[in-house]
């Protein structure tokens, strides 16, 4: 499967933001889909992600309660609406896709990623 995201910008302190990630050359109802984030130095953090079915969405814990992960299948797409933005949330975000059955899993194995778009909120 290959990914693209997009929707990444500039926003200011408590805006908010719409990540968008198409499928293709796969079989998108077959994956879990997440999102990761990546600041420079640091480790590729978890950031959400949802089952193949749309049934279980989960949250990295500096996130929960600001964005909302979603998928429709049928566009072959997943969406991260992020509200309540600050600056510790500027980062390159990647779309990532798992074929593996069971829990979502938060460390960045993966099996797809997209090339990342970038987020950066000012204060």
């Amino acid at each position: 499967v290959q990914l693209q995201a997009s929707g990444g910008g500039l926003v200011q302190a408590g805006g908010s933001l719409r990540l968008s990630c198409v499928a293709s050359r796969g079989t998108f109802s077959r994956y879990h889909m997440g999102w990761f984030r990546q600041t420079p130095g640091k480790e590729r953090e978890f950031v959400a992600g949802v089952t193949w079915s749309g049934g279980t969405t989960q949250y990295g814990d500096s996130v929960k309660g600001r964005f909302t992960m979603s998928r429709d299948n049928a566009k072959n797409t997943v969406y991260l609406q992020m509200n309540n933005l600050k600056p510790e949330d500027t980062a390159l975000y990647y779309c990532a896709a798992d074929q593996r059955a069971g829990w979502i899993v938060t460390t960045p194995t993966w099996d797809a990623w997209g090339q990342g778009t970038q987020v950066t909120v000012s204060s």
